[in-house]
């Protein structure tokens, strides 16, 4: 007897009540998409307008911390002069940052 109340009672939530225990879980999700997931995306989708507009002459900085001018720009690969007479051959994902014109001389 007591135990048929018992489950009397836990179905007499109904379904408003079982679709509140996946609210936390469903937030976290949410939460974690905008604070994780969109920037990630943004920031990807920023790197990757960055290589396209690559060209000969402007002056980058690569993930290792080299810097140099680019005189190369192929589909894949792009020739980076990091020295008078020295030229380098990296892949183009390798670019992190191009610098403003002019930057070089002051290093």
């Amino acid at each position: 007897m007591l135990i048929s109340n018992a489950y009397a009672q836990a179905a007499a939530g109904g379904p408003m009540e079982s679709a509140m225990q996946f609210l936390p879980i469903i937030l976290m999700f949410v939460v974690l998409y905008f604070l994780m997931i969109r920037p990630q995306q943004k920031k990807a989708k920023e790197h990757k307008a960055l290589l396209e507009a690559l060209g000969k002459g402007d002056e980058v900085v690569t993930a290792s911390g080299m810097a140099g001018r680019i005189t190369k720009v192929g589909d894949d690969y792009v020739t980076i002069e990091i020295a008078a007479n020295v030229e380098v051959q990296m892949q183009k994902p390798s670019i992190a940052v191009v610098l403003p014109k002019g930057t070089l001389k002051n290093l």
